[in-house]
């Protein structure tokens, strides 16, 4: 029998940038492998005239509604328009703010994007995004110490995106590509600071990866030896003896997604200190 995929309209109100719905839906949306959303993606909404143009929209393209909007009166004309357009809609931050005001004993200031404020901690994102940055594949090998995280791996297992997620969390991280047979740079072994893990796959999926990846003309470039799954093999052997040589953890990215990867190595951290 043929498997099918049915589509749904999924429709998300934020009187901020909407990342909070954003993850809640896709979250939500891949334990139903059936059904794929196709996201309506409101942010800034903060009046009502702006609210009933989304309205408006939603009752065209009817589907699922969820909404992070701190002000009463809008999420209550929320709740009756959809209610009235026979729509299912939830408060995503609203269960959550009475939890807290009844454990707290206090209520909530309800003040609109109150998780953007540009504090020491977004500062700190921002430095680390930076330094990331800068640090990409192996670039700057003198401040590897000033790193929170180092990320080792042969090509293909995801240290750049695994590196950039972490920064968004302001954990300053550096990258550095492993190559057979080539040393690492000397300021590792020296740092004394930050966390070195190596990220490492199964030789099939780096093989995989690496012949789906568009290449430039590198003068010089082997395809074959690249892609090659004996190669690929040695490569891993390479990494994995420079890890057991100097006790630095391993991580499977195989079956990771890049959060999960940087929750791996988030935990990592404390273990080691």
């Amino acid at each position: 029998m043929e498997n099918r995929t049915n589509f749904f309209h999924l429709h998300l109100i934020s009187d901020s940038t909407g990342e909070t719905l954003i993850s809640a839906g896709r979250a939500a949306s891949a334990q139903f492998k059936s059904a794929q959303p196709i996201e309506h993606v409101y942010p800034l909404v903060r009046n009502r005239k702006q609210l009933l143009q989304v309205l408006q929209s939603i009752d065209s393209q009817p589907g699922i509604v969820l909404y992070t909007i701190v002000d009463r009166e809008l999420a209550t004309l929320i709740d009756q328009r959809c209610s009235e357009m026979s729509v299912a809609s939830v408060n995503v931050l609203e269960p959550v703010m009475n939890a807290f005001q009844i454990y707290l004993g206090a209520p909530s200031r309800r003040r609109v994007g109150a998780q953007h404020v540009m504090n020491a901690g977004y500062f700190a994102r921002i430095e680390a995004l930076n330094f990331t940055m800068d640090h990409d594949d192996g670039q700057m090998p003198d401040d590897y110490n000033d790193a929170d995280v180092v990320i080792i791996g042969i090509s293909r297992t995801s240290k750049t995106p695994t590196s950039i997620y972490l920064a968004n969390r302001g954990i300053k991280t550096a990258n550095i590509p492993v190559v057979y047979g080539v040393p690492l740079p000397e300021s590792l072994f020296l740092a004394t600071k930050p966390l070195i893990v190596c990220l490492i796959a199964t030789t099939d999926r780096i093989s995989q990866v690496r012949e789906n990846r568009v290449l430039g003309a590198t003068p010089g470039f082997d395809r074959g030896q690249y892609t090659d799954r004996a190669a690929i093999s040695e490569e891993l052997k390479y990494a994995r003896s420079l890890c057991a040589r100097h006790n630095w953890p391993l991580i499977d990215v195989t079956r990771r997604s890049i959060e999960e990867t940087a929750a791996a190595i988030v935990a990592l951290r404390p273990k080691l200190r």
